[in-house]
């Protein structure tokens, strides 16, 4: 049997239609009209004044934070629970990351982040900004943490790398914060095939972004730069492509909701196991659904490497939660604000096959397999 994958990239023949037109125009190079019409198409999404398309989520993370001072001597709070993009974004700066704990559903607990910000600022150290991640598709508190960190005056850089098409309280994941990533990396909810978005209702912000993305060359008639600059932007074939995955993306989320809802009727019912995020105060129709998490309900404990191997045997990807960044060898040295959380859902959660061009075939294959798989991971 052909392997489930957990999140692959969904390509119809539209967007086959989409970078042939693209090819065809001339426009190969990472500026032209797909460019500027993804870039207005997703801010319209989203909900916000500007967008600059870029090489990736990371290089938005990093040119938001650039923007907003990070930089040696100052340190930017980051969720410990997520990818090691958000946390590499603030080391490229300078800046030092400082680590906060995770919530129920994952993302950060916001009492924790503001309790480290307060404790950072009194021992007089200088916080150029703070992150939050919207973990697996599920956007953070933001009504605990947009007016209390403005009160502060620390800026907020919103990670929505995995979160677009997602809602919070009706506004979208993209839309809080001075600045935020988008990432349309290929196991993204949409694709670019690599790629990524800054996205600000600050025009300073984002023309100063932009003109660092494409290597800080003065314009003027010649080569000039005056600072150093990277090499950042999104080519106009990916673009291309972008824009037909964007005018699927309705579509391909309500997919992952459908099978989020069949490996529901599986584990619901379950006193040892639970499905990330549900059950914590909020719907589930705010989700993008990117990645459906299955995590042990305290005080269960989930053997997650057994789960593992046992649906890789039937053929099955299947992964652990994103590794704390406070666990990581790399950011050994930083300091971190923990409740144990982030360790636990390390331990006990996991992610499975997704992907919206999953075909029923393949989810009830999942689901037939989960069973057997999770007790597996519970004797």
């Amino acid at each position: 049997m052909a392997r489930i994958h957990l999140s692959k990239a969904d390509v119809t023949e539209l967007e086959e239609k989409y970078v042939l037109e693209a090819l065809r125009s001339g426009w190969v190079a990472p500026v032209g009209p797909d460019v500027d019409a993804f870039e207005q198409e997703v801010a319209r999404r989203v909900g916000v004044a500007h967008a600059v398309a870029l090489s990736s989520g990371t290089a938005a993370l990093h040119l938001a934070l650039l923007e907003l001072g990070a930089g040696p001597g100052r340190v930017v709070v980051v969720p410990t629970m997520t990818f090691a993009a958000s946390a590499n974004a603030v080391t490229y700066t300078g800046a030092e990351p400082v680590f906060v704990d995770a919530g129920p559903d994952g993302n950060v607990e916001p009492a924790l982040l503001l309790e480290a910000v307060d404790a950072l600022r009194a021992e007089g150290v200088d916080v150029a900004a703070a992150m939050t991640v919207d973990l697996f598709g599920r956007c953070a508190e933001y009504d605990a943490l947009v007016d209390a960190l403005a009160e502060r005056a620390v800026p907020l850089v919103e990670d929505a790398a995995e979160a677009l098409g997602a809602t919070y309280r009706g506004r979208a994941a993209g839309a809080f914060g001075r600045a935020a990533a988008l990432s349309f990396n290929g196991n993204k909810i949409m694709t670019t095939s690599g790629g990524g978005m800054l996205l600000s209702d600050d025009a300073t912000l984002v023309e100063r972004a932009r003109y660092l993305s494409t290597q800080a060359r003065r314009p003027v008639a010649h080569y000039e730069h005056t600072e150093i600059g990277y090499n950042y932007r999104l080519s106009n074939i990916l673009a291309a492509l972008g824009r037909a995955q964007l005018s699927r993306l309705d579509e391909m989320i309500a997919r992952r909701r459908t099978i989020r809802e069949r490996y529901a009727a599986v584990i619901d019912g379950r006193a040892d196991v639970q499905l990330l995020g549900r059950g914590h105060g909020r719907g589930d129709e705010e989700d993008n659904a990117w990645l459906t998490c299955v995590t042990a309900t305290p005080p269960h404990a989930l053997d997650v490497d057994a789960v593992v191997a046992h649906l890789d045997g039937q053929g099955i990807e299947a992964r652990h939660l994103w590794k704390p960044m406070h666990l990581q060898p790399v950011f050994a040295s930083c300091r971190r604000w923990l409740t144990g959380r982030a360790d636990r859902l390390f331990r006990t959660g996991l992610a499975l096959p997704s992907g919206s061009g999953l075909t029923d075939e393949e989810v009830a294959r999942v689901a037939a397999a989960l069973p057997a798989a999770l007790q597996e991971g519970t004797r």
